[in-house]
């Protein structure tokens, strides 16, 4: 085999009874929401629709034990959404067991170089 010819992918999902708790996606979702602090921003930075956005928030609030994100109803002063430390937690967690797992796969690529 030439060397460096092949890379090792993969996709994370945490699943939980109600189905997928976090993965790639709904992570890069929870960090565009903490740095826009917005949902609308979020998705549409993203190019997905507010309503599929939502339906993950959704989701993954109903899965955590307390909510990852945390929303302010709009008004004069306008509203906004923000991560919770446990949304800030999961990100971290989710971050750190991709990185280890990339560790890994790194060392394993040589059986295929």
């Amino acid at each position: 085999m030439t060397k460096n010819l092949y890379s090792i992918k993969f996709r994370i999902w945490i699943t939980g009874k109600e189905g997928t708790f976090l993965g790639q996606g709904r992570v890069d979702l929870l960090k565009k929401i903490r740095d826009l602090g917005s949902i609308t921003e979020a998705a549409k930075s993203m190019k997905m629709s507010y309503r599929q956005a939502w339906k993950l928030i959704q989701s993954m609030n109903a899965q955590s034990q307390t909510p990852l994100v945390l929303t302010e109803t709009g008004g004069s002063g306008g509203g906004g959404s923000k991560i919770s430390s446990s949304g800030l937690e999961a990100i971290k967690a989710f971050d750190q067991l991709q990185e280890k797992i990339n560790l890994l796969l790194e060392k394993e690529k040589a059986l295929f170089s």
